[in-house]
């Protein structure tokens, strides 16, 4: 039986030392191992940029309200006073994320968590008086959908964008390098019609860039229409203002798009278009580490060997192909994430059920190991040379490929009238199928078929590193 120990230390209670501070031992990777490739995340999907783009929010609505003098005995406020309004969202730092935490344990309500810290603030700006004004009007769903989006935006567009398009240019820029080399395709993994890698390669990053339109033209949508979106509370209490119009403008001030129906909440329809078209681009992008795993296994890439580094525990010999691993695994992960965030978002029961609320909470994990593989992809990419070598010399082994070749000059012989050319399909294929044939026998075969002297010469000339069609040009579709 295996030994167990009688007494331990609890590691749930030991900080360990991460940069210039201790900080607790993380119980997922992405806190831990993995901190530095998605760190950039945390400054909009953490739960701490959470709670500051709610303050944001609420610091916004509170700014809107007075400017337009919205409610009776309201009047916009001094450039100072917005500015110090501003400022709390601005300094918005650890002991802030520390003090929200203290209010929210006795509110047990993190949005009313966030209404309280603003409103103790209030009267060192001189305008305590103004308490009743914030969250005026709102549901919790108003702050937290409006917070999201934000948080969201900045996400994908200063984080996860950027990193994805220059892995994406980091493709491109291979394909162009490649465009010329010759490769023997492998349909349903046997030879076939050979083509470029460069080609190859352009196929991956079109279709990944198609992927990235999308996401650039997403919708981040918002709304702020109260309990049932009914702006029942905000008619009852002010009749006579403009509430459509002015929820319209704050959404909209904050640069999202308004969403004039919904129920209490926003229906979060354009998460789930955003997360499939996210996931689309991860599996599209797994695809791609399986084909380069693949070709790194057949000896198409050599992998540069990194200085010190260990490949396996007991054969010094390797150097595992470990950055498409990685991706993979966590790009399934992430995918799984966004699959059930874009499918359980868009269902809410009645007029409002606190699901999304819990879901929600993953949408940084999600972004996360995606972030993650495109990173490890990254690296993975600048250690593979292209074995030229290699790849010339399995198309010097498979001559037989040009069978697709010569059966479609006999077609077009026929139909020019040379007499002799028929059943092309079945003489190619009884000379190829299941046979390797080398160049000799191809060229021998050639010379019996009684081609046009042009056509002839055109097969003869032929090589499997040369009947690559147009492959090299096609790489020009990138840009």
């Amino acid at each position: 039986m295996p030994h167990t120990p009688s007494s331990r230390v609890n590691l749930a209670s030991v900080s360990i030392h991460q940069g210039d501070s201790q900080v607790p031992i993380a119980l997922g990777p992405l806190d831990g191992r993995y901190r530095p490739a998605v760190a950039p995340l945390v400054d909009y999907l953490s739960e701490a940029a959470l709670n500051r783009d709610r303050v944001h929010v609420e610091v916004e609505w509170l700014i809107h309200l007075t400017g337009k003098s919205v409610l009776p005995g309201t009047a916009p406020l001094t450039d100072v006073q917005e500015a110090a309004l501003r400022e709390i969202v601005s300094t918005f730092d650890g002991s802030a994320v520390s003090e929200l935490g203290e209010i929210e344990r006795v509110t047990v309500h993190d949005v009313k968590a966030v209404e309280y810290f603003i409103g103790s603030r209030l009267e060192g700006i001189g305008i305590s008086r103004l308490k009743p004004l914030v969250h005026f009007g709102c549901t919790s769903e108003d702050i937290n959908n409006l917070s999201y989006a934000l948080g969201v935006k900045g996400a994908v567009e200063n984080v996860w964008l950027p990193a994805a398009e220059a892995l994406v240019n980091q493709v491109k820029a291979m394909a162009k390098e490649s465009r010329a080399v010759p490769m023997l395709s492998r349909t349903h993994g046997q030879p076939a019609t050979p083509t470029t890698l460069g080609k190859e390669l352009a196929v991956v990053a079109h279709r990944l860039s198609r992927q990235l339109e999308r996401v650039r033209r997403t919708e981040y949508l918002g709304k702020i229409n109260g309990a049932t979106g009914t702006f029942a509370a905000h008619v009852a209490s002010v009749p006579g203002a403009e509430w459509q119009s002015i929820a319209r403008e704050f959404v909209e001030g904050l640069g999202l798009t308004w969403n004039p129906l919904t129920t209490q909440i926003e229906s979060h329809d354009w998460q789930a278009e955003l997360y499939a078209d996210v996931a689309r681009f991860n599996r599209i992008l797994h695809n791609f580490c399986t084909d380069v795993w693949s070709y790194i296994s057949i000896g198409y890439f050599a992998q540069v060997p990194v200085a010190g580094a260990t490949g396996s525990s007991t054969m010094p010999h390797k150097v595992n192909p470990i950055r498409f691993e990685n991706a993979e695994a966590n790009l399934e992960i992430s995918c799984s994430l966004l699959d059930v965030l874009a499918s359980t978002l868009v269902t809410s029961r009645w007029q409002r059920d606190l699901t999304d609320s819990s879901s929600q909470r993953n949408i940084g994990v999600a972004f996360g190991h995606s972030l993650l593989a495109i990173s490890n992809v990254s690296k993975g990419l600048d250690r593979l040379d292209v074995a030229e070598s290699v790849l010339a010399a399995d198309l010097d082994t498979n001559w037989e490929v040009l069978g697709e070749a010569v059966q479609m000059v006999m077609r077009a012989e026929a139909i020019a009238g040379t007499p002799g050319m028929e059943d092309p399909y079945e003489r190619l294929k009884d000379l190829t199928r299941g046979h390797r044939v080398d160049a000799a026998r191809m060229r021998e075969f050639v010379l019996e078929l009684g081609l046009s002297a042009e056509a002839e010469e055109r097969l003869l000339a032929l090589t499997p590193a040369t009947y690559t069609g147009i492959a090299e040009h096609l790489v020009d579709h990138l840009r």
